[in-house]
């Protein structure tokens, strides 16, 4: 597991819920730092890899584990 600088835990929310809140936390951090998420959201791993290009962050893994999703962003 990589190491990250901030959680947020979007389980139970649905599009566009973790993206907003995602967002919102990203906006928090300083450039470079890296947020990991963790979602229910099936649709959530389209959403991310989406968010990830028209926001310029980098995501830097995209997992599952028993049911739940992972998600690395680092801060452009």
């Amino acid at each position: 597991m990589a190491n990250f600088d901030e959680e947020l835990d979007a389980s139970g929310l649905n599009c566009p819920l973790p993206i907003l809140r995602a967002k919102k936390a990203l906006n928090t951090l300083d450039s470079g730092k890296i947020l990991r998420i963790i979602a229910t959201d099936p649709g959530s791993v389209k959403d991310f890899e989406a968010f990830a290009k028209q926001t310029g962050n980098e995501l830097l893994e995209s997992k599952e584990v028993g049911g739940k999703y992972e998600f690395l962003i680092k801060k452009a």
